[in-house]
């Protein structure tokens, strides 16, 4: 009997905007040279890094106080993640009641995320040395899912969704990322329907979740209002595909997806 191999404990989050077409989401795509998701169009995030669970965080961080310190390293993961990929970083000065600005993010960025992601340091380094408060209260919890156990390489990944500060500079790190864009739902599910780009599973489900809301302020409305299922995924293999089932609860809708293609770049056949 094979052993189902252990799910890492991950974070990702959905940075979003309001834009002319609709809410339009920050994705990345995965250096080909990565082993997991290589070539994907994906959401900024990774797995939790040691630092993520450092105890000065909790009085270092606003919106820590419900949550318990797996919850609080998972937040801080995801804005880690976002500060490292992508080069928004969710923090105040301390005292103060708005996140800092595009040029203060982007000075911390030459000076830390190099850093960060070699794991010289961690958030709490830079909170207390720059004297800031990380705005965890800006990620909202979006899903949370875990890769099947027949797989080999698995993630338990919560999801978070967050507005972009309006004057912040997005962009990908050159390095896990090699690419990068600003797109809406609907572009994502055509690209990857039509081939011209890989989208894994549970990343076009939730793209076509947020596509659901007409602006950015409703998804984080609906994403508060919200009761997440936990969602692992069942998978059966047939001759025509798999079919992949999901809890009917956890809002996507429906509960069976039939899927043809590889496990990376697996288009929907259709819904059931």
């Amino acid at each position: 009997m094979t052993e189902t191999a252990p799910a890492r404990l991950a974070a990702t989050v959905l940075l979003a905007r309001d834009g002319a077409e609709g809410v339009e989401i920050f994705m990345v795509v995965r250096h080909r040279e990565i082993d997991f998701a290589s070539g994907a169009l994906v959401f900024p995030g990774g797995s939790i890094d040691p630092g993520d669970r450092d105890p000065r965080l909790r009085s270092r961080s606003d919106g820590a106080d419900q949550l318990d310190d797996d919850r609080l390293s998972v937040h801080v993961a995801a804005a880690r993640e976002a500060f490292e990929e992508c080069g928004v970083l969710y923090a105040r000065e301390s005292g103060s009641a708005t996140i800092i600005s595009g040029r203060r993010a982007a000075e911390l960025g030459d000076k830390y995320r190099q850093a960060l992601e070699k794991n010289e340091i961690g958030m709490a380094d830079l909170a207390e040395t720059e004297n800031l408060r990380l705005a965890l209260d800006e990620l909202v919890p979006f899903a949370h899912w875990i890769t099947p156990r027949p797989l080999p390489k698995r993630f338990d990944t919560h999801f978070f969704l967050a507005r972009a500060p309006h004057d912040h500079t997005l962009e990908h790190d050159g390095s896990e990322a090699v690419d990068s864009v600003w797109i809406t739902p609907r572009q994502v599910t055509e690209d990857a329907d039509n081939g011209r780009r890989t989208v894994i599973f549970a990343t076009r489900l939730n793209v076509e979740r947020v596509g659901e809301s007409g602006t950015v302020g409703e998804a984080l409305d609906r994403a508060r209002a919200a009761r997440i299922t936990t969602v692992l995924p069942e998978i059966e293999k047939t001759a025509n595909g798999r079919i992949l089932r999901i809890p009917i609860e956890s809002g996507y809708g429906k509960s069976e997806f039939h899927l043809h293609g590889g496990p990376g770049g697996a288009k929907l056949a259709n819904k059931t």
